[in-house]
C-alpha cells in the first residue's frame, strides 16, 4: 500500500469511529425509547443517498472538569445537506447518545455554519432537536452558541423556511431557537419541552406534576400552542415535515411548488348547496367547505388542536399552495378570540413571507365576549388580525358563507384590509351585529312601548333580517365582487386566483411596522 492508500485508509478508520456515535450502549438505550438515532433520522428526512455531513470531524475544546479526556463524536450533533423529495435542505440532528447532545461552543458553530450556509443558498433549514441542553463545563461559551442560533433564526425568518422538530428533551435556553423558526413539530410521549423542569418547579412552587402534563406534545399542542403538529413517532414526524416542505417555496423570492394534482379546476360540488343550516343558530363543520373547495380534498393543519375555533391550513387550488384561515362555527360559534387571533395572524404573516395566496373563509360572530377576554388583552390580540391582513401584500380572496358581523367582518379581511376578490353564498349575512340584537338597540324604545313587546321586536328583528342579513347590502356598495351559487365556489376561486397570482403590491418604504404585540 503506498502513502496515499495509507491515508485513504486512516480516514475510513476516523468516520467508522465517529459513525458509532455514542457506542453501542448509548445506542441500544436510544433504541429503548423507542426513538431514532440522530442518523437514522436524517436518512428518513433525506432521499437516500442524498445527505452530505459537514464538520464530521470537529470536537470540543473545553479542557474544564476533566473534558480534557473526553471524546464526543461530532460533539453531539450531525450537519449537512441534501435532497428533500428533489428539493434542497439543510439540517443538524442533535445526537443524543453522543454526551447526551448537550450543546457546546463547537456544537452551536456547527449549526451555525450551516444555518449561514442555508442562508447564502436560499434553501429550507430543518433542525432535529433532542439534547441535555447546554454543556454545563463549558460556561458562558455554550450560552454564546445559544445566542448566536437565536441571532441566525431571526436574521432567516422571512427568508427561509426554519422548521424545528423535537424529538426528546428541550429544555431552559434550548427551547428558544425552535419557538423562533416557522413551525414546531413534536412527537407524542417522547419529546418535551420547557424552561424549568418538573424538578426544579417542585423545590420552587412546590408544585407536582409530570414531563408529559408541563412539556409534552399534546400540552403544546392543546394548551399552550407553543408547537403546531403532534406526530405518533419520529418516521411520522420526519414525513410530516416532509409534507409541509411540499407546499412551501425555499425561499422568499421564489413562488411555491406548482404542483399537478389532476384535480378538475372546474369541479362544482351539488352538496354545498345544502351545506348551510336553516337554523342561524345550528353549527356545520367548516372542513367540509374547505374539502369540497381544494384539490382532491387534501389539506395540511398547524395547530389542529389549538384554538378550534378558528382553522388554518395549506391546500392548492389547481396546483397552486394557498393558506387558508377559516372560522369554524362547530366550536365557539366560531367567535374570534385571544387565541384565535394569534393563531391566525401569525399564519397570515408565514403565508405573506413566502408568497403564498390566502383564501379567508368567515362565517364569524364577533370576538369572544367577557371580562377575561377583556383583561388579557383582546384588543390587542384581536388587532393582530387587522394588522397582519393589512400589512399582507400576496393575493388575498374572502368567501362569505353565513354570518360575518361587526369588528369581526372586518379582521376576516374585508375588503377595507387588502381582500382582492370578495365573494359570498346567497346565505352570506353581513351586517354591524346580527338582528335580534340590532332591533333592540334601534327600537329599543318603541318595543318597550308597544302593546305586545314580544311581538313587536319579532317584526323589527324580521325588518332588519329583510335589510341586511343577506350579501346585497354589502353587494351594493362594493364591498362584495360576487354573490355566487355555492355549488360552484372552487372553479370560482380558482379563476380568481389565477387572474390574481401575479398581483404586485408596493408598500411605503419603513424599516418595518410596530405591530400590537
Amino acid at each position: 500500500m503506498g502513502i496515499i492508500a495509507d491515508k485513504i485508509s486512516d480516514l475510513k478508520e476516523r468516520e467508522k469511529k465517529v459513525l458509532q456515535m455514542g457506542g453501542e450502549k448509548a445506542v441500544a438505550k436510544q433504541k429503548d425509547k423507542a426513538r431514532l438515532t440522530a442518523r437514522e433520522r436524517l436518512n428518513v428526512l433525506f432521499d437516500p443517498g442524498t445527505f452530505r455531513e459537514i464538520d464530521m470531524f470537529v470536537t470540543h475544546r473545553c479542557v474544564n472538569f476533566d473534558m480534557k479526556e473526553v471524546e464526543i463524536p461530532s460533539d453531539g450533533v450531525i450537519t449537512g445537506h441534501g435532497l428533500v423529495e428533489g428539493r434542497p435542505v439543510f439540517a443538524f440532528a442533535q445526537d443524543f447518545t453522543a454526551r447526551a447532545g448537550s450543546l457546546g461552543e463547537m456544537h452551536a458553530k456547527k449549526i451555525c455554519k450551516v444555518m449561514d450556509m442555508a442562508l447564502k443558498a436560499g434553501v429550507p433549514f430543518v433542525g432535529l432537536n433532542d439534547s441535555g441542553g447546554a454543556r454545563i463545563q463549558e460556561g458562558v461559551d455554550a450560552l454564546s452558541g445559544y445566542g448566536q442560533i437565536f441571532y441566525r433564526n431571526s436574521v432567516g425568518s422571512g427568508v427561509i423556511p426554519q422548521i424545528s422538530a423535537i424529538m426528546g428533551p428541550t429544555a431552559g435556553g434550548a427551547v428558544y431557537s425552535p419557538a423562533m423558526t416557522d413551525f414546531i413539530f413534536m412527537v407524542k410521549n417522547t419529546s418535551y419541552m420547557f424552561i424549568t423542569g418538573p424538578e426544579v418547579i417542585k423545590s420552587v412552587t412546590g408544585e407536582e406534576i409530570t414531563f408529559e402534563e408541563l412539556g409534552g406534545a399534546m400540552t403544546h399542542n392543546e394548551k399552550s400552542g407553543v408547537a403546531h403538529f403532534a406526530c405518533e413517532n419520529d418516521e411520522d414526524t420526519l414525513n410530516q415535515i416532509k409534507r409541509l416542505l411540499s407546499y412551501l417555496p425555499s425561499n422568499n423570492m421564489e413562488e411555491p411548488p406548482l404542483v399537478n394534482t389532476g384535480d378538475n379546476p372546474k369541479r362544482t360540488d351539488a352538496a354545498l348547496d345544502s351545506l348551510i343550516p336553516d337554523n342561524p343558530n345550528q353549527s356545520y363543520d367548516m372542513r367540509d367547505v374547505i374539502r369540497s373547495i381544494v384539490d382532491n380534498g387534501e389539506f395540511f393543519e398547524p395547530h389542529e388542536h389549538y384554538a378550534k375555533n378558528i382553522i388554518v391550513c395549506f391546500a392548492r387550488l389547481n396546483g397552486r399552495t394557498i393558506g387558508i384561515i377559516a372560522n369554524q362555527p362547530k366550536v365557539m360559534a366560531g367567535c374570534l378570540d385571544i387565541d384565535a387571533s394569534d393563531k391566525a395572524s401569525r399564519f397570515i404573516r408565514l403565508c405573506d413571507a413566502f408568497n403564498i395566496p390566502m383564501l379567508t373563509i368567515a362565517d364569524v360572530p364577533g370576538y369572544l365576549p367577557g371580562s377575561n377576554q377583556e383583561w388579557a388583552g383582546i384588543i390587542r390580540h384581536g388587532a393582530k388580525l387587522l394588522w397582519t391582513y393589512s400589512e399582507a401584500t400576496v393575493p388575498k380572496m374572502l368567501l362569505v358563507t353565513r354570518k360575518d358581523y361587526g369588528g369581526s367582518y372586518l379582521a376576516m379581511c374585508s375588503k377595507d384590509l387588502g381582500a382582492d376578490m370578495a365573494f359570498a353564498w346567497p346565505s352570506a349575512e353581513i351586517a354591524v351585529m346580527g338582528a335580534a340584537g340590532a332591533a333592540n338597540i334601534i327600537h329599543r324604545k318603541e318595543i318597550k312601548e308597544a302593546e305586545n313587546p314580544g311581538e313587536k321586536r319579532k317584526e323589527k328583528i324580521r325588518e332588519y333580517e329583510a335589510l341586511f342579513s343577506n350579501p346585497y347590502c354589502a353587494a351594493n356598495r362594493g364591498y362584495i365582487d360576487a354573490v355566487i351559487v355555492p355549488s360552484e365556489t372552487r372553479p370560482r376561486l380558482i379563476e380568481a386566483l389565477e387572474i390574481m397570482c401575479a398581483k404586485r403590491e408596493i408598500r411605503p418604504p419603513k424599516k418595518h411596522g410596530n405591530i400590537p404585540l
